[in-house]
């Protein structure tokens, strides 16, 4: 079986997509940041695909408005 067959989806194509609501929004863009803060430095290629997903994200003044008791 050649490489390509192995590799369905390419490093730059969109892989999935997920809706949140505010409240899972706040929660994993704050759990990505405990992540980031609390991972080893010698992985320099796991700490760049997090910091590329939390850039995804509101920035932080948004996420910090984010009341996540409203609502349940």
């Amino acid at each position: 079986m050649a490489d390509e067959e192995l590799h369905l989806i390419g490093p730059d194509d969109i892989a999935y997509r997920l809706d949140l609501t505010p409240s899972q929004l706040k929660v994993t863009h704050t759990a990505l940041k405990s992540f980031l803060d609390d991972f080893g430095h010698d992985e320099p290629d796991v700490r760049a695909a997090v910091r590329e997903v939390i850039a995804k994200l509101p920035d932080e003044h948004s996420i910090r408005a984010i009341d996540i008791s409203r609502g349940r």
